[in-house]
């Protein structure tokens, strides 16, 4: 019985020695070092501040976003984008090559309508307007195309007049003050409005007519109309407003020390909403007074309105071209929407292969309204995304948690 209970008792201390053992030496290579790898866990940050980094899902502190899983322990510094994915973020590229670079400065301006263009219709005589042809504004008009019809006693008076004096003057043909007065009175009919076939017609059939129709003296649209069917009116009474938009004045304001701008410089000018079609313009004016109760100054110029695209109130933008420090000399420039600077310093996406973009860091010289100068970090032929780099960096902080250069670099 001893006996038993003694094997017994060694049997269980030597799987006790073994486990013992076992525990020790688990997880230990030949070598001493553990082969088990401890599991991966996801991690989540925020996508507008990526700093915020947790173990679980959650909120950012910060801003309230809800916060999104991605892989911090991926090295990989470029980003791989289908075809539909790079439609959809409006990513274009650009070959990089050698432009020419030139400062200055951009002036806000506008367009207005070019006065010189512009007729006042008024009522010629005082009346009623017994048709009036053209009834809302923003219709196109032609020259010599029927305005309005007036009824005027005056313009009866004028006439009785005229057939009088003419009657004087043809029964008396000697008589050289009836041929002035005569002279006169058809000369007023003239001044009113009434063409020479009217005033033969008059002569003709003894016969007045108390209606007189109007005529538009410009093509162009009409601007305001003043005046409906069946008003009275006096003389001098503004009717309406034509306007041709076939070219229009481009205004801007600056500060007399802003830019050194002169009649006859040229100019760039790009309207709101056709930015991709830049118009050249030469000053024809720059005033010498100043504005009332402001320290601006105006310049203008006249560009051509084609297909009479563009209304007068749209704004535009106009680059004067710095002669002190524009530059003929040819470097490497970025519009600046393909720069980005943030506190990590500035990079740029290049496109090594189709649909494989990577972060690059550059140093910038000089910048303009739409290029930027690059010192560094490009070369000539390097393909540079033009449009949709804020896009590419922000789904690399999403999908990495890291800043893009600060990876790269590493």
């Amino acid at each position: 019985m001893m006996k038993r209970i003694y094997v017994l008792g060694y049997i269980v201390a030597l799987a006790m020695i073994w486990a013992f053992a076992a525990g020790c030496g688990q997880g230990k290579t030949k070598d001493g070092k553990r082969d088990s790898i401890a599991a991966v866990k996801q991690t989540y940050t925020c996508p507008m501040h990526p700093q915020v980094v947790q173990q679980q899902p959650g909120t950012c502190p910060i801003c309230g976003m809800d916060l999104v899983p991605f892989d911090k322990n991926s090295t990989d510094a470029t980003l791989t984008l289908g075809k539909e994915q790079i439609l959809l973020a409006n990513i274009t590229t650009k070959l990089v090559g050698d432009t020419v670079f030139s400062t200055g400065k951009e002036l806000n301006g506008r367009l207005v309508a070019d006065p010189s263009g512009s007729a006042a219709i008024a009522a010629r005589m005082a009346g009623r307007i017994e048709n009036l042809y053209v009834k809302e504004t923003g219709v196109p008009v032609q020259k010599g195309q029927l305005l309005y019809r007036i009824y005027s006693e005056q313009l009866l008076s004028l006439q009785q007049e005229y057939l009088l004096a003419y009657a004087q003057a043809k029964n008396f043909p000697d008589d050289r003050r009836f041929q002035q007065i005569a002279q006169a009175a058809r000369q007023k009919l003239l001044l009113y409005g009434q063409p020479e076939t009217k005033l033969q017609q008059l002569l003709q059939q003894q016969r007045t007519d108390a209606y007189i129709t109007y005529t538009a003296p410009v093509t162009g649209i009409v601007a305001t109309l003043q005046v409906t069917e069946g008003q009275y009116v006096e003389e001098g009474t503004n009717l309406m407003q034509l306007e041709d938009y076939s070219h229009l004045w481009v205004e801007a304001d600056l500060y007399p020390g802003e830019t050194a701008v002169k009649d006859g410089a040229t100019v760039t000018v790009k309207v709101a909403g056709w930015e991709n079609e830049p118009q050249q313009m030469v000053v024809r004016f720059v005033n010498p007074v100043m504005q009332d109760g402001t320290q601006l100054v105006q310049l203008r110029g006249t560009i051509a309105n084609k297909n009479k695209r563009w209304q007068p109130g749209l704004q535009a933008t106009l680059w004067v071209p710095s002669a002190a420090t524009a530059t003929s000399e040819k470097v490497l420039s970025l519009p600046v929407d393909a720069v980005i600077h943030d506190g990590n310093g500035t990079h740029i996406w290049v496109e090594t292969e189709a649909g494989k973009f990577e972060p690059r860091s550059v140093v910038t010289g000089e910048e303009n309204a739409s290029s930027v100068s690059i010192k560094e970090g490009v070369q000539e032929g390097d393909r540079v995304v033009v449009t949709g780099a804020y896009l590419l960096y922000s789904e690399y902080v999403l999908k990495r948690g890291k800043h893009p250069i600060a990876t790269h670099q590493h």
